[in-house]
């Protein structure tokens, strides 16, 4: 079992930055790709963004150009720095980390941590 905890959730006016930090109870060596999603209330969970172990990044289209994700092998941390944050920014942020295990995927997730953009 595989333990992520997010923070850096919180309110900020458009325009302004937060950074989301997940981190991972074991080596995020031993996952295969860690990742952001968020979940607005009625929308279905969307991906923010991914990368992979070896360092390859996938966005959103809603986030390509503002938000920048990262993975510190050392502090076993994912990161998520959201620049020029919109209204529609707001919501539920999810980390989610893939361990592949002789073969079989799991998928683990982080309770979330709320982020607020006011207008």
């Amino acid at each position: 079992q595989v333990q992520l905890v997010e923070s850096g959730g919180g309110l900020v006016q458009a325009g302004g930055s937060l950074r989301l930090s997940c981190a991972a109870s074991l080596s995020i060596f031993n996952l295969n790709d860690m990742g952001w999603y968020r979940q607005a209330p009625g929308n279905q969970r969307e991906l923010v963004a991914s990368i992979s172990s070896g360092g390859s990044t996938n966005y959103g289209d809603s986030v390509k150009g503002r938000f920048t994700i990262s993975r510190d092998n050392v502090k076993n941390t994912a990161d998520l720095q959201m620049n020029s944050l919109k209204p529609e920014d707001t919501a539920v942020y999810y980390c989610t980390a893939r361990r592949s295990l002789s073969g079989v995927n799991f998928r683990y997730w982080g309770q979330g941590t709320q982020v607020t953009v006011s207008s």
